[in-house]
């Protein structure tokens, strides 16, 4: 009996925590995506679905917490860490701009020496030699590991960070925004902490992005409440950009060897569709190919979705736990405009981003299918 559900969400009214819930214990994820697809159209070109060139730079993966999802982490003084000099970061920012990027997504592990004069000359340095690269980075538990190391308020960390170049920032670290479930699987940032760091963003006038990853033994509660929180502080602060879900990744992680049942394609939709329904204050909901794989990516896209993210250039952090999809440019253009929509170029804060040449790379991919049609009929 979800039907009243939709047609509350379609007339505008706002879902209840207990309308969610009931959303995601359905199995009709059909009527769901296609009231999630209806609402999308309202709050986003309907012909149109925006990209991002990006690269995911993680400077360093030592890290002082233990996440039992994670794959990614060393801990101090392993003899895999690392940390990346100032000139392997611009490398691999001038490959970036060299593909056509507007920006890095920068994040790493909570190293217990990374003080905030750390992380302010890192930007400064970035910011003076690419004045207009936007340089998206850390994420909530990074900036509380640097409060715990610098003896800072959040509010004055961002603030520092803001003013040496920082231009917004990631959600992540998010996972499942309940105490319940976090305790269990890692010793970072608690759920406050998040929303705090969050509030403190948005209060120095920086737009971050909202996450969520599923799958690591939360229940249906969680998730709800995982969202309600979401709301409520875009309620509050209207900074939230985006929000991205998406699923654990278990191969190569200790708590993959724990969990029993994984979400499905199915629930991965679900969750996408409710997201996009129940986050009435959200404008952009992410489709997560990455994670995903690129064809459940695509059809995120009639299921709420209106973004299709990055084509990663490169990650280190969701590979390592065994997400192994790959996706360029051409990729993920083809699998938008196959979906029914036009493919968009986008910066880190949705504005649009119009290069020369870029039709040619449509052109040459309908010139090649063309060809491919011709040859299998003959």
């Amino acid at each position: 009996m979800i039907q009243p559900i939709l047609d509350k969400a379609l007339a505008g009214k706002r879902l209840t925590a207990e309308d969610c819930t009931a959303l995601l214990e359905s199995h009709d994820f059909v009527r769901i995506g296609l009231a999630a697809d209806e609402i999308r159209n309202r709050k986003n070109d309907p012909d149109v679905v925006t990209y991002i060139i990006d690269r995911n730079i993680n400077y360093t993966n030592v890290c002082n917490v233990v996440c039992t999802f994670c794959a990614f982490y060393r801990r101090p003084g392993k003899p895999d860490t690392y940390v990346h000099s100032m000139d392997e970061v611009c490398a691999r920012i001038d490959e970036t701009i060299a593909l056509g990027g507007t920006g890095v997504l920068m994040q790493g592990g909570l190293h217990p020496d990374f003080n905030i004069e750390w992380y302010e000359d890192l930007l400064s340095t970035l910011h003076a030699k690419y004045p207009d690269f936007q340089l998206h980075c850390f994420s909530p538990p990074e900036i509380h590991n640097i409060s715990l190391i610098s003896k800072l308020d959040y509010k004055t960390i961002m603030q520092r960070l803001k003013d040496a170049g920082l231009n917004s920032m990631p959600g992540g670290g998010g996972e499942i925004l309940d105490d319940e479930v976090r305790k269990r699987v890692s010793t970072k940032c608690t759920t406050q902490e998040w929303l705090d760091v969050m509030r403190a963003a948005h209060e120095v006038g920086l737009r971050t992005t909202a996450t969520m990853m599923f799958g690591i033994g939360d229940r249906i509660e969680h998730r709800v409440r995982h969202l309600q929180r979401i709301r409520d502080l875009q309620d509050d602060t209207g900074g939230f950009t985006a929000f991205i879900p998406w699923t654990f990744q278990r191969e190569n992680t200790a708590l993959g060897r724990k969990i029993t049942e994984e979400p499905t394609g199915i629930d991965y939709l679900k969750m996408l569709s409710v997201s996009r329904l129940f986050l009435d204050n959200v404008q952009h909901i992410q489709a997560s190919w990455l994670t995903q794989g690129i064809r459940l990516g695509q059809a995120a896209l009639r299921f709420g979705a209106d973004d299709m993210g990055s084509i990663m250039i490169e990650e280190n952090v969701v590979s390592a736990a065994g997400a192994n999809n790959e996706a360029n440019e051409r990729d993920l253009r083809y699998q938008i405009r196959e979906a029914g929509y036009r493919p968009q170029q986008r910066d880190i804060l949705y504005n649009y981003v119009n290069r020369e040449n870029i039709d040619a790379l449509d052109q040459s991919d309908s010139m090649k299918l063309k060809q491919l049609t011709v040859a299998f009929a003959d």
